[in-house]
């Protein structure tokens, strides 16, 4: 149980994250909705609940429920196959193929990456499970030698068209 401070009146709210209201399975999408106003007696010997309105004598609360929705199982079998395919690629090498400077390597102003070889260290467009909208998707590792300080790790984010694979 965890505990608000509200109006000087403690309420509680159950952090209950097995109910069954709560668990959805990791194949669907859920949203929140707020359903019915169901009346509330303020003879109660529990303390008034979070969403309560307590102007005036009578008192309600909005219960929330959670809606679920099950994907087709045709449109996930072949976006399955296409991150696998995406993830698969996790540990080639590549090269830079078009002119690309970063700015984030340390104490260099700037450093040009075209034909830098690289590791793909990870595909971040797939997040738990999930398609994100990842403008670079692919996490690259560098290692350059670099005048008066030796090997030097990065990573840089890219696209699919700005590298080839060697």
């Amino acid at each position: 149980m965890k505990s608000i401070q509200f109006n000087m009146s403690t309420i509680a709210i159950a952090m209950a994250p097995s109910s069954p209201l709560l668990s959805v399975s990791p194949n669907r999408s859920s949203m929140l909705l707020l359903t019915k106003s169901i009346p509330f007696s303020s003879s109660s010997s529990i303390h008034p609940p979070l969403f309560a309105n307590l102007r005036g004598s009578s008192r309600s609360i909005t219960r929330c429920e959670v809606a679920v929705e099950e994907s087709s199982p045709s449109s996930t079998s072949s976006s399955s196959e296409s991150e696998e395919a995406e993830s698969s690629k996790v540990g080639a090498r590549v090269r830079v193929k078009v002119p690309l400077k970063v700015y984030h390597v340390p104490k260099v102003p700037e450093f040009d990456l075209e034909g830098a070889e690289g590791e793909i260290k990870q595909y971040v467009a797939l997040w738990k499970g999930k398609k994100i909208s990842a403008n670079f998707p692919y996490k690259v590792q560098f290692v350059t030698e670099i005048e008066g300080r030796g090997a030097v790790k990065f990573f840089a984010h890219l696209k699919e068209d700005e590298f080839e694979f060697l």
